[in-house]
């Protein structure tokens, strides 16, 4: 099993920074956090669960959604099984739990292919 845990969310004002961290545990068949594809993704209360971000396992990849293109940044450091999202310019519909991913294929933007999810994490932007 994989174990992801998020932090770094919290209350920002418009136009602000918030940089999300997701740390992972565990192992699967001998397989490594750097093995992984990583996924962020959101969900705002009554709204479906959204692509935000993704970074392939080398992180020579990252694709995102196009409403945080140019504001937010995947990043990951394998050495410390760790991926960040850097969320700047932030605004009121950025509010959401985030949730960051794992998977071993190649897609990047269908939630129902991720294997494992960490808890989440409110951010929650004010005007």
């Amino acid at each position: 099993q994989v174990q992801l845990v998020e932090s770094g969310g919290g209350l920002v004002q418009a136009g602000g920074s918030l940089r999300l961290s997701c740390a992972a545990s565990g192992r699967t068949s001998g397989r490594t956090f750097s093995s992984y594809l990583m996924g962020w993704f959101r969900q705002a209360p009554g709204k479906e669960r959204d692509f935000v971000a993704a970074i392939r396992s080398s992180g020579a990849g990252t694709y995102y959604a196009d409403s945080v293109k140019g504001r937010f940044t995947i990043s990951r450091d394998n050495a410390k099984n760790t991926v960040y999202l850097q969320m700047n310019s932030l605004k009121p519909e950025d509010t959401a739990v985030y949730y960051c991913a794992a998977e071993l294929g190649v897609q990047v933007r269908d939630s129902r292919l991720y294997d494992y999810w960490g808890q989440g994490t409110q951010v929650t932007v004010f005007s």
